[in-house]
């Protein structure tokens, strides 16, 4: 699978982000995809990555230029415009002084700024100048792992999508990796948000630490089964982690009530060897949506794009989206 993405980079001003610090941008990169598409009723996937990623987990090219590893190709392909963004503090966007003033709140009105901002220039046609206006666009939440944890967080407090695709992620957190003080914040969301900064300032002095991965250790850290000329390409995309929300991710329940109130379609894909937990049991989090639907990825890991499975993923999420918001053409 080979061809050149049309791709469009834009940097959204997001002003008052945080007390103290100039306007912050957002960095996002913009997949088209054949003219033809670009009508009314067309889906737009806003594409948020985890941690240690930056939004070219979702334009993964290798070596040779094949793009089958790569999830914007594969969506544009089916007709898609695919927008993947940098959190604040990753990657392009803006790096905060304060970086352990970036809690899961101050990210998710920032995205959910620039994804406001975006839509009404889709809608007006001032994207660029070689797009038409966009009116009737459906946009769709996509993310993985803790950016699937922001995308969800996004769309209970903000509800920025008609609907939301969570990759790799569960309320379980981690609890095995968390000091007794985080763990004592387990299942109880409003003392893990009042507390957060603080318990990342106590594990550690850098806000933005680099994920080290021994050699040897990839397959542990993406689940085993790689591809390993797509864990080559991966390395394009790693970035710095965001200590505070990273922490609150692993945090047991710190999500809980913000996923119960989703009241949209809600996707959820999984590897059988991920790290979000016992699949079946993550739909259940889900109490305000009435249409939950739970794709478990064979021989799959945690990052999900770098797997073989990765075209069935691409399928079965564009034939959900399909069902529910059908293609203009």
């Amino acid at each position: 699978m080979g061809g050149t993405l049309m791709v469009l980079q834009k940097r959204i001003g997001i002003d008052n982000a945080l007390p103290g610090e100039d306007q912050l941008e957002i960095a996002v990169d913009i997949f088209l995809p054949e003219a033809r598409h670009l009508r009314p009723g067309v889906r737009v996937l806003f594409c948020q990555p985890g941690g240690a990623l930056d939004k070219g987990y979702f334009n993964l090219t290798l070596a040779d230029g094949d793009t089958q590893f790569n999830f914007a190709a594969r969506m544009s392909a089916r007709g898609f415009v695919v927008i993947a963004l940098d959190h604040l503090g990753v990657g392009s966007s803006s790096r905060p002084r304060d970086g352990f003033a970036l809690t899961p709140a101050v990210l998710i009105a920032a995205n959910a700024r620039a994804v406001a901002v975006l839509c009404e220039q889709l809608r007006s046609g001032a994207l660029h100048p070689d797009l038409p206006a966009l009116r009737d666009f459906i946009a769709i939440g996509v993310g993985h792992s803790m950016g699937a944890m922001l995308t969800a967080m996004q769309q209970a407090r903000y509800a920025s999508y008609a609907a939301v695709a969570l990759l790799g992620f569960g309320t379980r957190g981690l609890p095995d990796y968390l000091s007794p003080e985080a763990r004592a914040c387990a299942d109880n969301a409003a003392l893990a948000s009042a507390r957060i900064s603080e318990l990342a300032r106590a594990a550690g002095d850098d806000p933005y630490p680099q994920l080290a991965i021994a050699a040897g250790r990839a397959g542990s850290i993406y689940g085993g089964g790689a591809d390993r000329r797509a864990v080559a390409a991966l390395a394009g995309a790693r970035t710095n982690l965001l200590a505070v929300a990273g922490l609150f991710s692993m945090i047991p329940g710190s999500t809980a009530p913000d996923c119960a109130s989703i009241e949209t379609p809600v996707f959820l894909g999984v590897g059988d060897r991920d790290i979000s937990g016992a699949a079946h049991a993550i739909p259940a989090n889900f109490t305000g949506s009435q249409d939950v639907t739970l794709v478990v990825l064979p021989e799959t890991g945690h990052s999900h794009f770098l797997f073989a499975s990765m075209s069935s993923l691409c399928g079965r999420l564009a034939a959900w989206i399909e069902a529910f918001f059908p293609s203009p053409d």
